[in-house]
């Protein structure tokens, strides 16, 4: 699935707060905030989506996510390396330790996670 910046703004709120009612999301956005039919607007475009659901309480609805951050996460990051690196993690991988200001701490670090996960895939 694929948000617009503002759709997803959104959703970064609602997967803070997982739960929350109008006012909440209201409250949650930076200044300038937008109008609040801006963002019933929003909330309508992703529960077309199917991006988020909502329990209703009386004529309130209290809004929550159905689309779960590491699945969108995962998807533009899969999309992404398919796009611009021809599906090629170790292309990637290069791109970005040798493009980032990575101190030789960051890679280290870097390096320890990648032989983590090499352990527990040979278990």
């Amino acid at each position: 699935m694929n948000l617009p910046k503002s759709e997803e703004q959104l959703m970064q709120i609602l997967w803070q707060k997982e739960k929350a009612f109008m006012k909440d999301i209201t409250e949650a956005y930076p200044e300038p905030k937008p109008k609040a039919t801006t963002i019933a607007t929003l909330l309508k475009r992703l529960l077309t989506k199917e991006a988020i659901g909502f329990t209703q309480f009386g004529n309130v609805r209290q809004y929550y996510p159905i689309l779960k951050k590491e699945d969108y996460f995962s998807s533009h990051f899969n999309g992404m390396i398919k796009n611009f690196f021809d599906d090629s993690i170790p292309q990637f991988a290069s791109f970005f330790t040798s493009n980032k200001n990575m101190t030789e701490e960051q890679l280290l670090e870097l390096k320890r996670v990648v032989e983590e996960q090499i352990k527990a895939r040979k278990k």
